[in-house]
């Protein structure tokens, strides 16, 4: 029986820990008798031909490191269906049979366009954002949440030393998983993210006016990148409440970083059961954890799926943010 061939990309935003679903991905394979290919930037690495054979000595001391060893890219001419096919037609010409796909929503559904021309395809969710409906977490998010809470820990100091609002942006357009967790983390008075409507008015300038009165003195205000209104949720604040504000967006440095352990062991734990798909002939899957444990869904089903917000956690942070 011939050798079995898969490849491995990373596509979309990096992720702290997307190497260590590389190196889980490749040392499996290796594990299981496969030759592993590694793909460059993305998608453009099967139209040019960027690709490189990955042993194990590829995945040497990557697991600690932030960023992706693969790189990682958006292409606009895979999003064609020539370009689907060009890269399906360069994976045949490889004989690669199976493709691990580490990314997000947009990736996934650049996977299942190649699924459809017969190659199989596996996709670990790796974003930040925690925005991928079918799993309850993505490779990144731990860390991302870690560096948003170290980083407005130093900003708290500031804002406590001159009584000051410190109104910090942290990244989620669509999901506000990371503000409000890291909302929670760092004790904010006011957490805003895109899926809960507010009264600006009501839930932030009245709670801060009525906190005062306790004697707090200085506040802190988190809000999801998806909510937008920075400027002028800082010049409200300063305007209602006579309280000097500044506001901060936190932006790219919390993509960056080396992983914690969980999203070490998370990636690691996903890239095996990625390649143990692949090497059982089961492709149009995706990988995700669900209870704690990690499972496999059919692409369409996942990518069919709607992420909510865990609007419990989210009455909690009101209530316990006074």
């Amino acid at each position: 029986m011939s050798e079995k061939t898969i490849a491995v990309l990373t596509s979309g935003g990096d992720a702290p820990g997307m190497n260590a679903a590389v190196r889980a991905v490749v040392r499996t394979g290796i594990a299981n008798g496969m030759k592993v290919i590694g793909v460059k930037r993305g998608y453009n690495g099967l139209l040019e031909n960027d690709v490189v054979e990955m042993n194990l000595r590829s995945v040497s001391d990557i697991i600690h490191k932030g960023g992706t060893c693969l790189y990682t890219a958006r292409s606009e001419e895979y999003n064609s269906s020539e370009g689907v096919k060009k890269a399906a037609a360069f994976c045949n010409k490889l004989g690669i049979s199976g493709l691990v796909v580490i990314g997000g929503d947009g990736s996934f559904r650049g996977a299942r366009e190649l699924s459809a021309e017969g190659i199989q395809v596996v996709g670990i969710p790796g974003t930040i954002d925690n925005d991928i409906a079918c799993t309850e977490y993505t490779i990144g998010f731990d860390t991302a949440m870690n560096t948003a809470m170290e980083m407005v820990d130093k900003l708290r100091d500031t804002a406590q030393s001159h009584n000051r609002c410190s109104i910090v942006e942290v990244m989620g357009r669509r999901c506000g998983d990371v503000a409000l967790k890291t909302g929670i983390a760092v004790g904010a008075t006011a957490i805003l993210v895109p899926e809960i409507p507010f009264n600006f008015e009501k839930d932030v300038i009245q709670k801060m006016l009525n906190t005062q009165k306790t004697g707090k003195k200085h506040f802190i205000v988190i809000v999801a990148e998806g909510v937008g209104g920075l400027e002028y949720f800082t010049r409200r604040i300063q305007e209602a409440t006579g309280i000097e504000a500044r506001g901060t967006v936190l932006g790219h440095v919390q993509r960056g970083g080396s992983p914690t352990l969980r999203d070490r062991v998370v990636a690691s734990r996903m890239g095996s059961r990625a390649v143990e798909l692949l090497r059982d002939n089961k492709g149009n899957r995706i990988v995700a954890m669900q209870q704690g444990q990690i499972v496999d869904i059919e692409i369409n089903e996942a990518l069919d799926m709607k992420k909510t917000i865990d609007k419990d956690l989210y009455k909690m942070a009101l209530e316990i943010s006074i």
